[in-house]
């Protein structure tokens, strides 16, 4: 590629088999320890409520552990899900983060859930009603507090400029999966992340993003980042047979079974009994898996369709030996260490 590409990493903490929840928390962090040493640019981490294979419902609390732990890594949310909250709130929380580790903590903002529907009415304070769906105002309020530009008559404009954190300030970035999303991005000069690892259709959207972009304060130029679903291995084999974990545990999430990351040869056994080849791909998402040469050939296709300047890579594997390994190949491959 003409351009120097940035990767980085997205955490959704997975919970293997045979472990649990306060294991996987600390395996994030064993990872971004690695990651920040092997030049990896920002890890993220995700938001998911209820469910026994990832770990992490609350990313704002994993950021500062994980920014204590490394030097030079950039670290944020992957995203936080603003339905689920109080702007004020969340612009508080990151104001602290931001003030702490300077110009390192990047607001990942998302409108998914990251959970079912009861999960959602438990997150709730108020379950009389379902909660209004106002993400377009809810996103609004929030880069309001973090640029100090609520107008002077608004009741909330000292809170603007009380934020614990002041004068620093975390960096919004908006995620999403659907045109709506880069449509909000663009129109609010928000560098955009597109979930392709949900959606691998996303190129078109990216490029109406770049098209539509309006400069803000906060950027004067589109920035685009993709996240992938990617595993490498030694070999195409290898990579292969690890891969089947998460193809197993994503095959039961779509028929409404939760479980924890299987084992591999458990998932291959699952495979097998379904008529699903060990190389076989998910028909509605893409996945990147492979030896190192693989990995790169096809990251690079990738980030071509996108235009992106970045690309964040979501790994899923039973071993969590597997999991930084996959992060040194492609390290390694790219040229980071």
């Amino acid at each position: 590629m003409g351009r120097m590409l940035r990767l980085s990493v997205l955490d959704q903490s997975p919970i293997s088999e045979g472990s649990n929840g306060a294991e996987a928390l600390h395996n994030t962090l064993d990872l971004a320890r690695l990651t920040d040493r092997l030049g990896y640019h920002r890890y993220w981490v995700a938001e998911h409520h209820g469910g026994p294979m990832l770990a992490c419902a609350s990313p704002e609390v994993m950021i500062g552990p994980i920014a204590a732990a490394t030097e030079r890594i950039r670290v944020g949310s992957g995203g936080v899900m603003l339905p689920h909250y109080s702007p004020l709130k969340v612009a508080e929380s990151f104001s602290m983060l931001a003030a702490l580790f300077p110009d390192r903590v990047d607001l990942g903002i998302g409108r998914a859930p990251g959970t079912d529907q009861r999960t959602m009415l438990a997150l709730q304070r108020d379950r009389r009603t379902p909660a209004p769906d106002d993400f377009p105002q809810q996103l609004a309020e929030l880069l309001a507090y973090l640029d100090g530009e609520l107008p002077a008559g608004h009741p909330f404009a000292p809170l603007a400029r009380v934020l614990p954190g002041r004068p620093a300030r975390p960096a919004p970035w908006l995620l999403g999966s659907s045109p709506q999303s880069a449509i909000w991005a663009a129109e609010l000069g928000l560098p955009y992340s597109f979930a392709d690892f949900i959606n691998s259709s996303g190129a078109a959207i990216a490029r109406d993003y770049r098209e539509r972009f309006q400069p803000s304060v906060r950027n004067d130029q589109p920035q685009v980042a993709a996240g992938v679903w990617t595993i490498c291995a030694e070999t195409d084999e290898e990579a292969q047979r690890l891969a089947a974990s998460g193809r197993m545990a994503f095959t039961l999430l779509r028929q409404g079974r939760l479980i924890e990351v299987p084992p591999v040869e458990k998932a291959l056994r699952f495979l097998e009994r379904q008529g699903s080849p060990i190389d076989g791909r998910p028909r509605s998402r893409r996945t990147v898996v492979g030896s190192p040469q693989t990995v790169r050939a096809e990251l690079e296709q990738v980030a071509e369709e996108y235009g992106a300047e970045e690309l964040i890579l979501v790994t899923i594997t039973h071993e969590h030996a597997a999991r930084r390994r996959s992060y040194e190949l492609i390290a390694e491959a790219f040229g980071l260490v």
